[in-house]
């Protein structure tokens, strides 16, 4: 989009100089010859390509249709018909971009296996982050940890860090006070890791919301109490995004209150080292859910997966020699949405996924047109 807003200018030029000759094609897909009086819609569809070389994208979604049209009128002297020669129509105005509003959700799953995944996750964060805000000079972020289960697992106070702990006490674990958002509501952002392996205390967020927003003072160290969601719960990662999308737990009283902006790009992040077998819903509903959450536009949110490549091929990083031919549902919803990025979760660093998903990220934003109202 940088490029096509650099150039735009000469491209116009270039059109008037040249009178709009030839079969009416130009580099822009949506302008077309001024000479003709109608011009059908056009359409065009765009995949993404999955970091681990699948393709992703355009089985169940297309870019919108684009069109441009000429106008005639009479002028009302004799019989002559006069065309309107102004400039062709070129649709709607560039797009304003998202200005740097990013809401980035990061479903975990806290399966008994994911200890070492969860640490890789964490050491790659910061680098993801700088290098969006590198080339987002206005980078205003929301940032959620969503609950992949309804549980609370901190039933032995040995998870307790030092600080006192009566898990039936009041307050109960870990001198947490709790409300419904900890303990029974999946996909509410986790303010309170629990169990073992979590960070098993009270993340003060800026804002005091259930998710980082612009101006934390540390970001890197929020997002790691946050991320850090332990190794005895929950593992409906797809399920848990689909609730933290509904205008129910974004709206007044919900638990992730004011997360998700209409202004801003939506970045879904999913790290779980199994099949996704639990998530109600299927994968057609869980593209569902994106879609509406965003207005229908294909291009205002990504879908980004670390997950298990058992299902990629029989000589893979996870299980080198098995090979499952049923798809992981997560690669299906990589595969089914527009903008898809999937990698091996066995990598023994995300440093390289996150970086190829930053370019697709910021080009988005580049291209983004806020829903009207």
């Amino acid at each position: 989009m940088r490029r096509l807003r650099a150039s735009f200018s000469g491209a116009v030029a270039g059109l008037i100089a040249c009178g709009g000759g030839g079969n009416g094609a130009t580099s822009f897909s949506a302008i077309t010859e001024p000479a003709v009086t109608t011009v059908p819609a056009g359409s065009e569809s765009s995949d993404s390509t999955a970091v681990d070389g699948t393709a992703a994208g355009g089985s169940s979604t297309t870019a919108a249709a684009g069109s441009a049209s000429t106008s005639s009128s009479s002028s009302g002297v004799g019989d002559t018909l006069v065309l309107d020669m102004g400039m062709p129509d070129f649709g709607s105005p560039l797009p304003e971009g998202c200005q740097g509003k990013i809401d980035f959700m990061f479903v975990i799953s806290a399966s008994g296996s994911m200890k070492d995944q969860q640490q890789r996750l964490l050491a790659s964060f910061p680098g993801f982050m700088d290098a969006i805000e590198a080339q987002l000079p206005d980078f205003d972020v929301h940032i959620i940890s969503a609950d992949s289960d309804a549980i609370w697992p901190l039933d032995d106070c040995k998870y307790c860090n030092g600080e006192s702990c009566d898990p039936k006490g009041t307050p109960p674990g870990c001198g947490a006070e709790l409300d419904q958002c900890d303990k029974k509501i999946i996909g509410a952002g986790v303010t309170f890791p629990a169990g073992e392996g979590a960070s098993n205390r009270r993340c003060e967020l800026h804002g005091g919301n259930r998710y980082i927003v612009d101006g934390e003072p540390d970001l890197t160290e929020a997002f790691t109490c946050i991320a850090q969601v332990g190794i005895n719960g929950g593992v409906r990662t797809a399920e848990a995004m689909v609730s933290a999308l509904t205008p129910e737990i974004n709206g007044v009283f919900g638990c992730n209150e004011g997360f998700l902006r209409d202004d801003a790009l939506l970045v879904v992040t999913l790290v779980q080292d199994t099949y996704d077998e639990d998530s109600a819903g299927s994968v057609a509903s869980w593209i569902e859910a994106l879609r509406t959450a965003k207005k229908g536009d294909d291009d205002a949110f990504t879908v980004l997966v670390l997950t298990t490549d058992v299902d990629k091929g029989p000589w893979e990083l996870c299980l080198p020699g098995e090979y499952l031919q049923t798809k992981n549902r997560l690669r299906l919803l990589v595969e089914g949405v527009k903008h898809g990025f999937i990698g091996s979760i066995c990598e023994q660093t995300y440093d390289p996924f996150f970086a190829e998903a930053v370019s697709a990220v910021v080009d988005l934003c580049d291209d983004f047109v806020p829903p009207p109202g």
